[in-house]
């Protein structure tokens, strides 16, 4: 599976972004589907992520109420909604996808996206 993201950017605090992570393959409906960030000189956290039936959400607390996930398995992609931005959710965002029950350990990475949000 490859996974390619797009739509970072810049925002203002309180705006939003969306964030699309599309993957190749046939099996995109199989994983559980997640997006990571990492700040400067942090490491990488988990962020949000979508179990593979599309019932299940997980949220980290820093974006509860903010953040949404959700998925189009017909277009193989997954979206990140961002609301309410702070300038503490200034990252690179990483998409990934997850076969097992870890979140800690994606099988497959995307490449980062710069979300940089202004005060």
């Amino acid at each position: 599976v490859q996974l390619q993201a797009s739509g970072g950017g810049l925002a203002q605090a309180g705006g939003s972004l969306r964030l699309s992570c599309e993957a190749s393959g046939r099996t995109f409906s199989m994983y559980h589907m997640g997006w990571f960030r990492q700040a400067p000189g942090k490491e990488r956290d988990f962020v949000i992520g979508l179990s593979a039936s599309g019932l299940m959400t997980y949220y980290s607390d820093s974006v509860k109420g903010r953040f949404t996930i959700f998925r189009d398995n017909a277009k193989n992609t997954v979206y990140l909604q961002m609301n309410s931005l702070k300038p503490e959710d200034t990252a690179v965002y990483y998409c990934a996808a997850v076969r097992g029950t870890n979140w800690n350990s994606p099988d497959y990475w995307g490449q980062g996206t710069q979300v940089t949000v202004s005060s």
